[in-house]
């Protein structure tokens, strides 16, 4: 049972909900393509997933069957202990993903948004696959069966959706046990004091343990996002940002020690000679403005019409995904992934935004007969009466004369 798919739908109607309170309160903690952005990043990594889940899982699995030193029982003291257990994996995963250059180049996707809000929750990486899994494999050492270690997987992340809200203030006595909102919005700050602290999931003893607990301050407030902004709306480049930073500083380094060693080093070191010739840009913190792309009203709702396509076609893949081959799977990822990548685009506001847009809709049909040809969808003319309409309608949306043309960001 994928439990992160059964809860869509709640995390959605939340995300209403926190607009409502948004809206009562008189305050704005929402902005349409940030949000969006976070969203597709979350999309985008739910249906890499579906490629990469294996690695992690085949790896926990192969250790489980040869490597534990016990079997425990499938007794309900056994998923206690793995829930907690799990958690203080998670915290060391979380921790490095700060502390080392190539893991905060995953884990930095999370913590790109200018915005803390519900949709952040959603802000996942498609490249945690790549070294994540290492972290947990004391639980396989330990006997930790496969099935416990993926439920309890699941219910830590299912947990962390609620912390990431600004409606909530300090609870008491909770606050000094269990993650809450006060205390991650600490860990989604940018201001100095607030910085690499606070990394547990959902126990926040870790960190009073081992001296990386900050309390949220009044006199200090939080500002969100991350000393190196993104400044972009694509999911795809907010995956590759840092990668591509860490490549280019590597090429560029003069002895091949630093080249190699600079994916260890902990974040932010860069070698001497390229931190002096290729210099990276910091905004002042007090100086901080958000990103932002000025965009018509119908500009905007074209964008969150085309992105809900996106997530109920995701939604269907992840629901059909054990019925396929990996061949299709990567198929119907490079739908997904190209789909978001033109809606980044036309949050960006790009001179090519709509010419982008009217490909990318005439696309589609080929993508429609290809997935029936393999299964993903039912056959038949219904679905192609939809499409036609649909994309028809786009179309004449997108060059119909009017006043808000797209201008260059």
């Amino acid at each position: 049972m994928n439990l992160i798919l059964l809860a869509v739908p709640f995390f959605f109607l939340l995300i209403a909900a926190e607009l409502i309170a948004d809206r009562v309160r008189g305050v704005s903690y929402y902005r349409l393509a940030d949000s969006l952005n976070s969203l597709s990043a979350g999309v985008l990594s739910q249906a890499s997933g579906l490629l990469s889940k294996a690695i992690a899982v085949l790896s926990y699995a192969f250790a489980y069957e040869h490597l534990h030193l016990t079997e425990l029982p499938n007794e309900p003291w056994v998923w206690v202990l793995a829930f907690v257990f799990y958690d203080f994996c998670y915290y060391w995963n979380h921790r490095f993903g700060h502390e080392r250059n190539v893991f905060w180049a995953s884990h930095v996707v999370h913590h790109q948004s200018e915005d803390y809000n519900l949709s952040t929750a959603l802000r996942q990486t498609s490249t945690g696959f790549l070294l994540s899994w290492i972290f947990y494999l004391p639980m396989a050492l330990a006997g930790v069966p496969p099935l416990v270690f993926i439920t309890v997987g699941a219910l830590n992340l299912l947990y962390q959706f609620w912390v990431h809200t600004r409606h909530v203030p300090k609870l008491g006595w909770f606050e000094w046990f269990f993650v809450t909102p006060s205390n991650h919005r600490v860990h989604h700050a940018q201001n100095p004091i607030y910085m690499d602290r606070n990394y547990g999931g959902v126990f926040i003893l870790w960190d009073r343990l081992f001296g990386t607990f900050q309390e949220e301050l009044d006199e200090h407030p939080v500002v969100f996002g991350v000393t190196t902004p993104l400044r972009s709306w694509n999911p795809l480049w907010a995956n590759l940002q840092f990668y591509a930073q860490l490549w280019h500083d590597a090429v560029r380094a003069g002895a091949w020690r630093d080249r190699l060693r600079i994916w260890f080093m902990p974040t932010g070191w860069r070698p001497a000679d390229v931190a002096a010739c290729y210099p990276l840009e910091k905004p002042d913190l007090a100086a901080f403005r958000k990103f932002e792309v000025p965009l018509s009203r119908g500009q905007k709702l074209y964008a969150a019409l085309q992105f809900a396509g996106y997530v109920a076609g995701t939604s269907w893949l992840l629901a059909m995904a054990t019925q396929h081959g990996l061949g299709v799977l990567v198929g119907a990822w490079l739908w997904v992934a190209f789909g978001l990548y033109c809606i980044g685009t036309w949050l960006e506001n790009r001179p090519f935004a709509r010419p982008l847009e009217a490909l990318r809709l005439l696309l589609n049909l080929p993508a429609l007969a290809w997935a029936q040809q393999v299964g993903l969808l039912p056959g038949g003319a219904l679905p192609w009466l939809l499409l036609a309409a649909w994309s028809l309608g786009n179309l004449l949306w997108l060059f119909w004369p009017r006043g808000d043309r797209l201008q260059t960001a």
